[in-house]
């Protein structure tokens, strides 16, 4: 047989995963990535000697990323160094009051009980389902490619996805737990990576709370772009090439069968293309409009994950009352929950979220310094100019230095910010936003955009628009399970 030629398009964790899986199949792979460095959301970038990693900032799920090195004989360890952090994160709840969440289970279930008399032991309950969750979620369906009803037609599974609380939303199923309201607040918080309420999250994903507590919250020493240099090294180990600043204008199709991706430089044969770049934009802008899937109707009705305003900031001294990771829920997220997806426009009163590296990391930032990321989640779709953006910081920066008590503005030695036409510019994000598609039930596997054309015999998509959804777990997920999907129509010598 043929050596079977594939271009991935971007350099995502979903592109790096689906081209080291199928160059490790036998495959001659090419990776064309519109950017100048690897990554996708997940690139790094330094000014002024500090290094911001530009996108994700939680490892979480260490499990998946141990199951995808060793599937081609590696370990994380080969490529970087873990930490698990001690506190995992920190919640400021309003002045002088900040609560770390321990690393120990048996910590975190003395400060339920200390806040709600009993809930030791109803948590004790709620991880034993959400452990079973977990390993039949992460390790079974996730990893089903959402093609066919028949993938979930065995009696077993059916048994499982009904014990697994489908049709019950996430928020009727944590108060079947607890009342009191901070930790409600904190069980709650890890469904925000999925990109809708708890009110329309199915009561799966409980099986965040779970990876939270756990299995822990985790730092890749050197910043989270360590994972994406280990990836592009693996991936280069197996004969994968890279080619960056190659900005993707069309696919060539002939006849249902695409040909050629043409970039602004140049022009690459293919067999099979996965597309790993914005779903919605390959669609509508690289594609002859007779083959695309989706009409702008179908589009236009999907519930999208939030976008994100962000920050980089380098102070120019370490600052106090700050660990890691710091959820700021001095404010009530119900306002700011309906001005994401109800309502949308930008918040009144947002929760915001700042990781400082640099407490863990000296390396991401000069001696004595300090290294700030300062993420505000809104709705995607929103206009945004640099007069929003600065209105925002002045907001933030007003309560961050209210709250953790300290000057900060005034040793701010370099700053950057990043909102929607960035996430547009950089990625072709639809509607600018940065999580993907969020994880309602009626967006869960077969109800979200196939991971196959349904008008272009070999292509294939890949990340957070497509199976299994948003964040960087399920992407790493993603690219194995296209690759799974390639071998079965496009087999080489060594495919299985």
């Amino acid at each position: 047989m043929e050596e079977k030629n594939v271009i991935v398009i971007g350099a995502g964790f979903s592109g790096l995963s689906a081209a080291t899986s199928l160059a490790d199949r036998g495959y001659k792979v090419t990776v064309l990535e519109k950017n100048s460095t690897p990554g996708g959301r997940a690139r790094s970038y330094s000014a002024q000697g500090f290094t911001f990693d530009m996108g994700p900032s939680w490892y979480w799920m260490p499990d998946v990323f141990e199951s995808y090195f060793r599937k081609f004989g590696k370990s994380t360890a080969d490529y970087y160094d873990l930490k698990r952090l001690d506190p995992s994160y920190t919640v400021v709840f309003g002045e002088d009051d900040f609560v770390d969440v321990p690393a120990s289970l048996d910590e975190l279930k003395a400060l339920f009980e200390h806040w709600e008399p009993g809930s030791a032991q109803q948590l004790h309950k709620f991880l034993e389902q959400a452990a079973y969750k977990y390993e039949v979620g992460i390790n079974q369906l996730v990893y089903k490619p959402g093609r066919s009803v028949t993938e979930f037609m065995n009696l077993r599974l059916l048994l499982d996805v009904l014990r697994m609380d489908v049709f019950q939303s996430f928020h009727k199923h944590i108060r079947r737990f607890f009342s009191h309201p901070r930790i409600i607040k904190l069980m709650e918080f890890p469904i925000l990576f999925l990109g809708a309420l708890p009110e329309n999250t199915p009561a799966l994903y409980s099986l965040m709370n779970y990876a939270d507590i756990s299995l822990g919250t985790w730092y890749p020493m050197g910043g989270m772009h360590k994972i994406i240099e280990g990836m592009v090294q693996l991936a280069e180990e197996k004969g994968v090439t890279f080619n960056y600043s190659q900005d993707v204008q069309e696919i060539q199709v002939h006849a249902g069968v695409a040909t050629r991706v043409v970039t602004a430089t140049g022009v690459f044969e293919a067999d099979v293309i996965v597309a790993s770049a914005d779903y919605h934009h390959v669609e509508k802008n690289l594609l002859p409009a007779q083959y695309q899937s989706y009409s702008d109707t179908y589009w236009d009705s999907r519930v999208m994950a939030p976008s994100s305003l962000i920050f980089y900031l380098g102070i120019s001294k370490r600052l106090n009352n700050l660990r890691h990771h710091n959820l700021f829920f001095d404010e009530d997220f119900g306002p700011h929950a309906r001005e994401i997806y109800t309502n949308p426009k930008w918040p009144a009163k947002p929760l915001f979220y700042v990781s400082a590296p640099s407490v863990t990391d000296p390396s991401v930032a000069p001696a004595g310094c300090e290294n700030l990321f300062i993420l505000i989640p809104v709705a995607p779709g929103l206009q945004d100019t640099e007069e929003i953006r600065e209105k925002y910081y002045n907001l933030v920066m007003d309560r961050l230095e209210k709250l953790t008590n300290q000057e900060i503005r005034q040793s701010v030695v370099y700053k950057r910010s990043y909102a929607h036409n960035d996430f547009i510019h950089d990625y072709n994000a639809f509607k600018g936003n940065a999580y993907g598609l969020a994880n309602t039930l009626l967006q869960t596997a077969l109800l979200k955009p196939a991971l196959k054309s349904k008008k272009v015999k070999n292509l294939f998509y890949t990340g957070q628009l497509t199976v299994p959804g948003p964040g960087v777990p399920p992407s790493l997920i993603s690219g194995q399970v296209v690759a799974a999907e390639v071998a079965k129509e496009y087999r080489t010598p060594v495919s299985t």
